[in-house]
């Protein structure tokens, strides 16, 4: 899983840097390549030449290469590898890793890191335990890294464990764990809506509701991570709400009814489809030609029903495929899910209340119930990133 991967190897000030060697050896023996950047305290501990030997790379330490003004770029570094590593990690490194504090090449790498970070801890027991510490872990997580805690080998969900370093075959066992998961959906097709539906009043004012699609965009990012082709049908969002990447296709609609055809002409071609738009259950009879102006005390629009996507591709399911649902209610959540799971022919519904703080529309984070046919298990509050990987493996599962 790691041939052909670019690695960036973050090696800083601790006891445990001799264990980089240990790492490169066999980074680069399961195909990967590796660049060093090592902090000066690193250098006390080894010697950049043993490791561009064992890279057949410099090790990049100071911001210039020499002093004819020729410098390291830690923007390209960024873009350039699939993942950085930083092992040891110290507790020095990681509280500037937490806040901010560009004062090496290393820190200032991992600010410009596009791909996938990895920390491996490395300090005494009472350092590793101390609050501040534990809080700098716990905010580096909440970024997205991915903490490999000592003594386990497993990418940490708890902070806990001694402060050694873990072992470098387990260090590198992490990092295949990742890109082996990556690739868990490669030759998969997912359909998914986003966001909400516009049903168009007059020529400036509408039906809508409160989605931001961020859950939608999550779920996209989560499938193509993973190594789907997505299909991505997007309600009007904000355009801010972009997708960077390659294997998602966006198609852009408006109402109820462009998403129903949009995912009518896809879905019999997608192995699954995951419908987290809020789409509007009604739109207006007739929509006026210019802007309605104000007469009288009162005026009164007329509605009819949208087309059910859900139930419609629920009809059209075939054997193989999967059919996942939303269910977001305000009161008799767990039975008007159950219901819908039924109704629609989902082969699982996700549910979340407007009860729950935190979650629902307009939030970063989401507390859902998985619901299926036999069985449901509820998750608690997370960010929609951790969400869409919760439900992705529910997917994966089936």
């Amino acid at each position: 899983m790691l041939q052909g991967k670019k690695i960036v190897l973050g090696i800083t000030g601790s006891i445990a840097a001799y264990k980089s060697c240990l790492i490169i050896r066999q980074l680069i023996k399961k195909g990967a390549e590796v660049q060093v950047v090592i902090t000066p305290a690193g250098k006390e501990f080894i010697t950049p030449i043993t490791l561009s030997a064992l890279t057949s790379k410099p090790v990049i330490s100071e911001f210039f290469a020499q002093r004819d003004g020729t410098w390291h770029s830690h923007v390209d570094l960024g873009l350039w590898a699939d993942a950085m590593l930083i092992a040891p990690a110290t507790a020095s490194t990681i509280g500037k890793m937490a806040h901010g504090v560009a004062d090496n090449m290393l820190i200032t790498t991992y600010l410009s890191m596009k791909a996938p970070v990895f920390i491996a801890p490395a300090m005494d027991l009472d350092m590793y335990a101390h609050p501040s510490t534990q809080q700098n872990l716990k905010t580096l997580q909440s970024y997205g890294n991915h903490v490999i805690e000592p003594g386990t080998g497993f990418l940490a969900s708890k902070l806990e464990g001694k402060g050694r370093m873990e072992e470098p075959e387990n260090i590198v066992a992490c990092l295949e764990q990742f890109f082996s998961q990556q690739e868990s959906l490669r030759g998969k097709k997912v359909l998914i809506t986003a966001g909400p539906t516009y049903e168009k009043i007059d020529p400036v004012r509408f039906i809508g509701n409160y989605s931001s699609g961020k859950m939608g965009f999550a779920l996209a990012n989560e499938c193509a991570n993973r190594g789907a082709q997505v299909e991505l049908v997007c309600g009007p969002v904000s355009s801010s709400m972009q997708t960077n990447h390659p294997s998602i296709h966006r198609i852009n609609v408006e109402s109820a009814q462009e998403m129903f055809e949009a995912c009518k002409e896809l879905f019999s071609s997608m192995d699954s489809a995951i419908l987290c738009a809020a789409v509007a259950d009604f739109a207006p009879e007739k929509v006026a030609e210019q802007k309605i102006k104000r007469t009288g005390d009162e005026m009164v629009i007329r509605l009819k029903p949208n087309p059910d996507i859900a139930a419609s591709l629920g009809q059209m399911k075939k054997q193989g495929q999967t059919l996942v649902g939303f269910a977001l209610e305000t009161n008799d959540e767990e039975s008007n899910a159950q219901a819908k799971l039924k109704k629609k022919n989902f082969d699982f519904i996700v549910l979340n209340s407007l009860k729950d703080e935190g979650a629902g529309f307009r939030t970063d984070t989401n507390k859902i119930t998985i619901i299926t046919a036999d069985n449901k298990k509820d998750y608690p509050l997370k960010s929609k990133e951790e969400v869409a990987k919760d439900i992705i493996d529910e997917l994966e599962r089936l």
